[in-house]
């Protein structure tokens, strides 16, 4: 399986992700209502991230500390996302039986391993430091 692929397969529930980014539930809910994030849904109504939208929402959390509002950000993000050809997130059959076969500490575990192994040859985004922290 490809990197990006598995960047946007819909894996993370709520809780893992708040604990990730250290962002309430309500904060995350609001980025979702101003489509900043668009989450994939299970046939509850769950939602769930990929490692995409957590690298996103931290993203969002570093442009708020800087300063800028809500409007700056989407325009950013709208920006951003004309030069990306594919969706953030996907959930399809393949994700959603893996998503179902995972622990929690299985889902930290791939996080770290995606965080903690950078591809070679690039440097370490400020979302992989942001991170790391959850994994000394």
């Amino acid at each position: 399986m490809s990197d990006q692929i598995r960047r946007n397969m819909a894996l993370f529930p709520i809780g893992i992700v708040m604990q990730l980014t250290e962002l309430t539930a309500r904060q995350i809910r609001y980025y979702e209502e101003n489509e900043l994030i668009h989450p994939a849904r299970t046939k509850g109504n769950q939602r769930l991230f990929s490692f995409n939208d957590v690298d996103r929402l931290l993203e969002i959390k570093s442009l708020i500390e800087k300063g800028i509002n809500i409007a700056g950000i989407k325009q950013l993000m709208q920006s951003k996302d004309k030069d990306q050809n594919e969706p953030l997130t996907v959930m399809d059959k393949k994700s959603e039986s893996k998503r179902k076969e995972l622990s929690e500490s299985e889902l930290l575990q791939m996080l770290k391993h995606q965080i903690l192994h950078n591809r070679p040859g690039t440097s370490p985004s400020l979302i992989q430091g942001e991170l790391s922290r959850f994994f000394h």
